[in-house]
């Protein structure tokens, strides 16, 4: 991966693209909380499939995630502040628009980016967030504590381990996670979503708690289209054939040209 610089904050990034296709529309993902590029995009075939498909693929590592620098105050983190990441690495290679694919906490954060930069986003994918998004994330305290916690068998909430255990799994810096989930949560309320003027695709797994429903996100974005992947809960979701074909059809449907 290769690393730039986002208003001082070092952000790894992975930029491909076939060398016979040097026009081809880029798709800039972002990912989840204590994941990072490679788990998100690369482990789970998207990158190899959107490749195949004739895109251009951006993903990076999101402030205090993966190779990107770790930072541990309050004030380092929020999805509003995440989102200028994701436009300076747009600025920094030089595209003018892209598709953007978020998955959780990075459809969060691809909602602020075309909410402040409308022109830079030509259509979007929220993936693992539904409802959520503008009801917000409860329990992001006990969150915080168990990555805080001596040991994963030291925390009691079951929903809370998990995103240790995970944590763990992707050998993150836990003391930089707990800092990001603690941060001020900027509010996105559903007037605000309704003002997204760019195509919309909300897919979100059909047992996912942590999401919350697609079609009810959906319902308040204008034109936005759900899709509900059939079986899957929140951890599952991400990397399922269904959800791929469906936003590639859809990516397909929007081209930049």
């Amino acid at each position: 991966m290769k690393t730039f610089s986002s208003d001082g904050v070092t952000l790894a990034y992975l930029d491909e693209r076939h060398a016979e296709n040097p026009d081809a529309e880029p798709v800039l993902f972002i990912h989840g909380f204590a994941s990072n590029a490679n788990v998100n995009w690369v482990d789970t075939g998207w990158v190899s499939d959107l490749l195949a498909a004739g895109y251009r693929v951006i993903a990076f590592d999101n402030r205090g995630h993966g190779r990107s620098e770790k930072l541990y105050g309050l004030e380092d983190y929020g999805a509003p502040l995440m989102a200028e990441d994701a436009r300076r690495l747009l600025d920094h290679l030089s595209i003018p628009r892209a598709h953007v694919i978020g998955y959780s906490m990075g459809a969060r954060i691809a909602a602020f980016l075309a909410l402040a930069h409308p022109e830079r986003v030509q259509s979007l994918v929220f993936g693992g967030l539904g409802i959520n998004m503008v009801r917000g994330m409860a329990g992001t305290g006990p969150i915080a504590h168990a990555l805080e916690a001596p040991s994963a068998d030291a925390v009691k909430s079951q929903a809370a381990r998990t995103f240790r255990v995970f944590a763990e799994q992707t050998k993150s810096d836990l003391k930089a996670l707990a800092a990001c989930i603690r941060s001020a949560r900027a509010p996105i309320t559903a007037e605000a979503v309704s003002q997204i003027a760019r195509p919309v695709l909300v897919a979100v797994g059909e047992n996912d708690v942590v999401g919350g429903a697609a079609p009810d996100l959906a319902a308040l974005i204008p034109g936005a289209e759900a899709f509900v992947i059939q079986g899957r809960e929140h951890m599952k979701a991400v990397g399922d054939r269904s959800f791929k074909d469906r936003a590639l059809a859809f990516l397909a449907r929007h081209p930049l040209r």
